[in-house]
């Protein structure tokens, strides 16, 4: 499962304003800057985040964007589902409701796919870990994480949740 740049930029955009005091709102342009990311495409992933009321928006001079609720309350299958819709393992599975669901669309002689017991698992797993993280868990990581212009974050631990 390969999630868009819609995904990424989102996300990064509301790592930085859980990062900024929800006081004052932050200009779009000024993130953009900060992240190295398109001003455009930055204006179109953050009407889909405003249209799921992760943020709000304030007109004027001293306007721009700032988080709708506090970042504990934000968790990421809100924000990924605003950015990209359903979370499908597969291109078979397509969306079958308001809640994010997803379904196998294989059927053959009257029988499932024999493999949609794999994906729902997958699925669901994903869909778990993005229900269980927070965007302050997020914005507190990245604080901690202080990465070096041009290292690569990826080499970063990252903390696992396992079932007890």
């Amino acid at each position: 499962m390969i999630f868009t740049t819609k995904a990424e930029y989102g996300v990064r955009l509301l790592v930085e304003l859980g990062r900024q005091s929800s006081e004052s709102p932050v200009s779009l342009k000024a993130i953009a800057e900060s992240e190295g990311l398109p001003l455009a495409y930055l204006e179109r992933i953050v009407a889909l985040l405003k249209r799921a009321d992760l943020v709000e928006s304030t007109r004027g001079a001293h306007g721009g964007y700032r988080l709708a609720r506090s970042a504990d309350t934000i968790t990421m299958d809100e924000a990924v589902v605003a950015l990209e819709g359903s979370v499908a393992p597969m291109a078979c599975f397509v969306d079958d409701s308001d809640d994010g669901r997803v379904l196998c669309s294989h059927v053959e002689d009257g029988e499932t796919c024999a493999t949609k017991f794999l994906w729902l698992r997958v699925q669901g797993g994903v869909n778990d870990a993005l229900r269980r993280t927070t965007l302050a868990e997020l914005v507190d990581f990245s604080s901690r994480q202080a990465v070096p212009a041009g290292a690569s974050p990826l080499g970063a631990a990252l903390p696992i949740h396992t079932a007890a």
